[in-house]
């Protein structure tokens, strides 16, 4: 079921192919932006973070490999004019290894940054434009809430869900 108004869009992805076809959807919203844009992405360990911004980079043209930058920290992905950067502070012990990084100056105007583990920096880090909160289902697949934190935010959300999204429903039992 797809839930949504002007701040939230709730999805159920049934599987790893819908949560590629989100990431293209979103690929699709940060296309539609004249700017960068932060995005955190929030949930357990294989709730799909990284399937998502796997679906993300695929449909903006990337076609090498894309991994968790889990031990890396962070992977840069050029695409086209864009500057996409897959952060993972998942192995941060203190927020203020974020600051230790060095990676302030990368949250820009210009830069696409995906944040995965984004509490795990405390609240060192700039407000994001969307938040998506990813969750194993109870009954298959995953469930994913967008919120909307900015203008561009909502515009990303407003591409969302006018664009022909299929439908993430539950699988009938």
């Amino acid at each position: 079921m797809t839930t949504s108004d002007n701040l939230h869009l709730h999805l159920h992805l049934a599987d790893e192919a819908a949560t590629l076809v989100l990431g293209s959807a979103l690929a699709n919203a940060l296309k539609e932006s004249s700017s960068g844009a932060l995005i955190y992405l929030s949930g357990d360990l294989g709730a799909g973070k990284t399937t998502l911004s796997r679906g993300i980079l695929r449909a903006l043209g990337f076609s090498g490999r894309v991994k968790s930058p889990t031990y890396t920290l962070v992977e840069l992905y050029v695409v086209s004019k864009l500057n996409l950067y897959h952060f993972d502070f998942y192995r941060f012990g203190e927020p203020e290894e974020w600051q230790e990084a060095g990676f302030r100056d990368l949250f820009n105007e210009t830069n696409i940054c995906l944040v995965e583990w984004p509490e795990k920096a405390g609240g060192l880090l700039p407000p994001p434009d969307l938040t998506i909160a990813m969750k194993s289902s109870l009954i298959s697949g995953r469930e994913a809430h967008l919120a909307a934190h900015s203008p561009r935010g909502l515009q990303m959300l407003s591409v969302l869900t006018s664009a022909a999204l299929p439908t993430f429903a539950p699988p009938t039992m």
